[in-house]
């Protein structure tokens, strides 16, 4: 078989794998984000439910920690039920989550002692089938790992995150390898919006969309989640034409 041949061969497998996730997505049960320029990236129209997904901060600093946080928070406020939170650090604030709302009766939290246990409690809590969404801490998450708990998440429906977090800036290096995660983001924090007087804004967010299964990647800049977990593109954004909108497709993660 020639090259030309080899190429045609190995471009129609790819068109066909990429139809049969397609298909596999559109039954698939999704959260819209309400913001159709992100919607519109993601296969099905939103954010896959019972499917695992991973978020981290763009940089290993605190503020970008909480902006993940806040952002992961967001999701799970957004679904019906209960929501299981495991942690190795006891550094969460829960007033933060209510802010973005998450309120306090809706997590069960976890405080686990080690790695171990986060991915056993996560896999637990994913299988369980009676969750709006569970969400868990991990420096690491190898295929192996990820194969498992997209699998408990698929079975399940539940919603399940993996928020990356890292010790040493030197272990970031994990979050670029594979896994079986349906998304990958990263969240940066940016300048808070400015207001007509002095004080504070509402927070701002560059919110990268690295990878998604059957789909693009993108990034967008991004109004933080509100009281019902909700973003908003930049409101001096929003009214500008499609074309000049700040989200740009690019190469996957």
């Amino acid at each position: 078989m020639s090259a030309a041949a080899t190429r045609a061969v190995i471009a129609d497998l790819r068109a066909r794998i990429a139809g049969l996730e397609r298909g596999h997505a559109r039954g698939r049960t999704v959260l819209p984000f309400g913001v159709p320029e992100i919607d519109r990236v993601l296969p099905g129209g939103g954010l896959a439910c019972g499917a695992l997904h991973e978020v981290a901060g763009g940089g290993a600093g605190v503020v970008d920690g909480a902006a993940s946080a806040s952002f992961a928070a967001g999701l799970a406020a957004r679904t019906a039920g209960s929501v299981l939170w495991v942690v190795t650090r006891p550094d969460l604030f829960a007033p933060a989550l209510a802010q973005v709302g998450l309120a306090p009766g809706r997590v069960i939290y976890v405080e686990a002692g080690d790695e171990t246990t986060v991915l056993a409690c996560f896999e637990e809590g994913l299988r369980h089938g009676g969750l709006g969404a569970v969400v868990a801490e991990l420096a690491r998450l190898s295929a192996d790992k990820s194969r498992r708990l997209q699998l408990a998440a698929e079975k399940s429906g539940t919603l399940g995150i993996a928020i990356r977090r890292w010790r040493r800036q030197s272990d970031a290096t994990d979050f670029g390898q594979p896994t079986a995660a349906v998304s990958r983001w990263r969240v940066s924090a940016l300048p808070s919006r400015p207001l007509p007087v002095p004080g504070v804004g509402r927070a701002r967010w560059r919110l990268e969309l690295l990878r998604v299964r059957a789909g693009e990647s993108a990034d967008f800049e991004v109004e933080a989640c509100d009281d019902k977990g909700c973003i908003a593109l930049f409101s001096d954004l929003a009214d500008r034409p499609a074309a000049a909108q700040a989200r740009r497709i690019g190469a996957g993660g």
